[in-house]
C-alpha cells in the first residue's frame, strides 16, 4: 500500500503532541532535578551540622579533660560526680563550653551506661536511656550521629513555621584520655575511653532554611515550566491560526481554480457558439434595417421589422459580452485622465438621463491621471453608469465622486435606486449571475475583470439612505 502523505493538520497534531510531550518531560525532569538539588542541600546541611557537632564534642572532650578530669584527680584522687563540688565544677566547664551553641541537652554516660552527668538533673542515674549508639561508642570507640524529628521531612515541607525542637541532631562521642603517663598521644585508638558524651542540638532553624531553599527551587522550577508552557501554548495557537489561514487560503484557491476551469471551458464553448451566431445576426440586423428604410412598407411589416432589428441588436450585444468575457482583452496602458473618460461616458448617455429625468452630480476632480486603457475604462464606466440609470425608477439622481488619496484614485458611483440585494451581494461579481429578467449576468463580471486588469479593486455596497454604491480603486500615476 502507498503511504498516505502527511497533511497540514496531521503535521500540526504531531507538533502539538511533541510540544505537550516535551512539556511533560521537562516538567518531570525539572521536578526530579529540584528534588535532587534540595536533597543535596539538605544532605550538605546535615554534613555541616555533623562536622560542627564533632568539633563541639572534641572541644568538650578537651575542656572536660583539661579543666575537670586532671584537676579533680589531682585534688581528690578520683572522680566521683556524686560529690556536689565535683559535679558543680563539671557543670561549670560544660556550660561555659556549650553556651550559645543551641545545645538542647547533654549527657555523660559511664562504663555501666548510667547517666553520670546531665544538663537536666532529673536524668541523673537513669540506666535505660543509653541506646545502641552509646554501646557502640563504648565498645568500638566510634562516634555516630542520629536525626530526631517530630514529623517527617515531607510533612515539614508544608510547615512554614516549624516549632522549636522539631528537628534535632544527636551526637554520641566517646570521652577519651588525652594524655597517658605524661606523654601526648595523637592516635585516637590508643586513647582509653572514659565514658560517652551524648549531645542533642536543635537544628530546626537551619532545617527551616533548607525547606525555604527547597521551596525556592520547586517554585523556580514550576515558574520556568509554566513559562515554557505559555510559550508552547502561544506557539501552538499561532500555528493553529496560521494553519487555519493557510487552509482557508487553500480552499479559496481551489474554489478559484475550479471556477476558472469551469469558466474557461464555458468560455471556449460560448466563444465557438458566439462566432457561429454573430455572422447570421449581422446579416439579419442589416437586412431588417435595410427593409425598414423602404418607403412602401406597410405598418404591420414596419412593426415586425422593427422588432426583428431591436432583438437582433440586443442579441448581438449579448454575443459581444460573451466574447469579451471569454476572451478578455489585455489593457494597452497609457496615461489616461479618468475624469475625461467619465465626461465622455456621461456625454453619451446625456439624452437618456434627460429623458428619464435623472440628475447627475459630477463630484470628481479633474486630473485623475492613471495608467490604463482608455477604451476598456470607458466600457467599465459606461456599464456602471448604465446599470445605475436602469436601477432608478422615475425621477432620481446619480452622483459620481472621484479623488486622489494616498497614491490611489478612488471613483465612487452612487444612485438613488433600490440598491443591491444584501442576500446576493457576495455573488454580484460572479459571471452569469443576474437579478434581471433580460440580463446575461456578465456586466459587473466584465467590469471587475477590467478593473483588476488595471491593478485595481471593485467594491459593492448599499447606501444608508437607499441606493447602490460602486467604488473603484486604481493606482495613481
Amino acid at each position: 500500500m502507498t503511504p498516505r502523505p502527511l497533511t497540514d493538520q496531521t503535521q500540526l497534531g504531531f507538533a502539538k503532541f511533541l510540544s505537550w510531550t516535551s512539556l511533560v518531560l521537562i516538567l518531570i525532569s525539572s521536578m526530579i532535578l529540584s528534588v535532587v538539588i534540595s536533597n543535596s542541600a539538605r544532605t550538605s546541611l546535615l554534613r555541616k551540622q555533623q562536622e560542627f557537632a564533632t568539633l563541639l564534642a572534641e572541644n568538650l572532650n578537651h575542656q572536660i579533660y583539661r579543666r575537670f578530669t586532671l584537676p579533680t584527680i589531682i585534688g581528690y584522687g578520683r572522680i566521683a560526680l556524686r560529690n556536689e563540688q565535683q559535679y558543680e565544677r563539671l557543670d561549670q566547664v560544660v556550660e561555659s563550653t556549650i553556651h550559645g551553641l543551641h545545645v538542647k541537652s547533654l549527657r555523660i554516660y559511664d562504663y555501666a551506661k548510667i547517666v553520670a552527668y546531665a544538663s537536666d538533673r532529673k536524668d541523673l542515674g537513669e540506666t535505660n536511656m543509653a541506646g545502641m549508639a552509646v554501646t557502640k561508642a563504648l565498645n568500638e570507640g566510634k562516634h555516630s550521629f542520629e536525626i530526631e524529628s517530630t514529623m517527617s521531612p515531607w510533612v515539614a515541607m508544608f510547615h512554614f513555621d516549624l516549632p522549636p525542637g522539631s528537628f534535632s541532631l544527636r551526637t554520641t562521642y566517646p570521652l577519651r584520655v588525652e594524655q597517658r603517663l605524661g606523654r601526648d598521644v595523637f592516635n585516637e585508638d590508643d586513647q582509653p575511653v572514659m565514658g560517652v558524651l551524648e549531645i542533642t542540638q536543635d537544628i530546626t532553624a537551619d532545617y527551616s532554611s533548607v525547606i525555604s531553599l527547597q521551596w525556592l527551587i520547586v517554585l523556580t522550577t514550576m515558574a520556568s515550566s509554566f513559562l515554557l508552557f505559555l510559550i508552547l501554548v502561544t506557539f501552538i495557537r499561532r500555528s493553529e491560526k496560521a494553519l487555519a489561514a493557510r487552509m482557508a487560503e487553500k480552499e479559496r484557491l481551489e474554489r478559484d481554480l475550479h471556477q476558472s476551469e469551469k469558466l474557461a471551458s464555458m468560455g471556449r464553448v460560448v466563444s465557438s457558439i458566439a462566432h457561429e451566431i454573430r455572422n447570421p445576426l449581422g446579416i439579419i440586423s442589416s437586412s431588417a434595417e435595410l427593409l425598414l428604410k423602404r418607403p412602401n412598407t406597410d405598418a404591420l411589416t414596419q412593426k415586425i421589422l422593427t422588432a426583428i432589428y431591436d432583438e437582433a441588436k440586443r442579441l448581438s450585444k449579448t454575443v459581444h459580452d460573451f466574447l469579451d468575457y471569454a476572451r478578455p482583452k489585455a489593457p494597452c496602458k497609457e496615461q489616461v485622465d479618468a475624469s475625461m473618460v467619465l465626461d465622455q461616458a456621461l456625454g453619451f448617455l446625456e439624452h437618456e438621463f434627460s429623458q428619464r429625468q435623472v440628475r447627475v452630480d459630477r463630484l470628481y476632480e479633474p486630473g485623475l491621471v492613471m495608467a490604463g486603457d482608455k477604451d476598456l475604462l470607458y466600457r467599465a464606466f459606461y456599464n456602471i453608469i448604465s446599470n445605475g440609470l436602469q436601477a432608478i425608477c422615475g425621477e432620481g439622481h446619480l452622483s459620481i465622486a472621484g479623488l486622489r488619496r494616498e497614491g490611489e484614485i478612488i471613483i465612487t458611483f452612487q444612485d438613488s435606486g433600490c440598491g443591491f440585494d444584501t442576500a446576493n451581494l457576495d455573488k454580484m461579481l460572479d459571471p452569469f449571475f443576474t437579478t434581471k429578467d433580460d440580463g446575461t449576468g456578465l456586466g459587473l463580471a466584465i467590469v471587475n475583470s477590467i478593473v483588476t486588469s488595471h491593478g485595481g479593486s471593485l467594491q459593492l455596497s448599499n447606501a444608508e439612505g437607499g441606493g447602490a454604491i460602486v467604488r473603484l480603486r486604481f493606482p495613481a500615476v
